[in-house]
C-alpha cells in the first residue's frame, strides 16, 4: 500500500514564503521549518537551562519541525491576509487543520499515533507557544537579511515583528535578543572564529 506523507513533506521546498515580498533571497517552508527547529531548541533550552522551566525539549523541536505541514495543501498565506479579521484568521485556522489531518491520514496506522500529536499541536502548551516565538523569531532574523543586503522592502515587517515578539513577554525571547540577536548583524569575517 502506498503512503504519501513523506511526499507531501518533501513539496515543502516549493512553497515560497514572502510572497507579496520583493526578496533579496527566496525562501521556502522547508528551509523556514528547519530554521524555526533550531531556534525553538535554543528557546526550550533558554527556558529550561536559564529560566529553570520544564518543557518537553524533543516535543518543542518536533512541533517545529511539522509547523507548517499544512501549507503544502494550503500554501503560504500571507500575513496581512491571515490576520485581516477574525474571521478570516479562524477559517484559515480551521483549514490548517483540516490539512494537517488529512496528511497525517496518509500514514501507516502503526506510525500514526507517533506522528500525529507533533504534526497537530497541543495550541495551549509551553512548548506550543516556545514554537510560535521560534517562528517569529525566524522571520524577524529574515528581515535582518533583506535588510543587511539593502532591500529595504523589509523595513516595516522588522519593526512590527521585533514589536509583536516584545510584545509576548516572554524572557527567553528576550534573552536570544540580548545574546544572540546582535551576531546576526555581522560579516562572516567579524564572526568570532574567523
Amino acid at each position: 500500500m502506498r503512503h504519501d506523507f513523506y511526499a507531501y513533506l518533501d513539496r515543502m521546498k516549493y512553497i515560497k514564503r514572502w510572497q507579496l515580498m520583493r526578496s533579496v533571497r527566496e525562501e521556502n517552508i522547508m528551509e523556514h521549518s528547519q530554521s524555526v527547529a533550531l531556534l525553538s531548541h535554543a528557546l526550550v533550552t533558554i527556558h529550561n537551562g536559564v529560566y529553570g522551566g520544564n518543557a518537553d525539549v524533543l516535543k518543542t523541536v518536533l512541533y517545529a519541525m511539522y509547523h507548517e505541514t499544512s501549507e503544502v495543501m494550503t500554501g503560504d498565506l500571507p500575513t496581512p491576509i491571515k490576520y485581516y479579521n477574525r474571521s478570516i484568521h479562524g477559517a484559515y485556522k480551521e483549514l490548517e487543520k483540516s490539512a494537517c489531518e488529512k496528511i497525517v491520514q496518509t500514514l501507516p496506522d502503526a506510525m500514526r499515533g507517533e506522528i500525529a500529536p507533533y504534526v497537530i499541536a497541543d495550541e495551549d502548551s509551553v512548548e506550543y507557544r516556545l514554537v510560535k516565538a521560534a517562528d517569529r523569531l525566524a522571520a524577524y532574523i529574515k528581515c535582518l537579511e533583506e535588510l543587511r543586503s539593502g532591500n529595504s522592502e523589509f523595513t516595516k515587517a522588522k519593526k512590527s515583528i521585533e514589536e509583536d515578539l516584545h510584545s509576548r513577554n516572554m524572557p527567553e525571547v528576550e534573552y536570544f535578543f540580548e545574546h544572540f540577536i546582535p551576531s546576526f548583524e555581522l560579516t562572516l569575517d567579524d564572526l568570532e572564529g574567523f
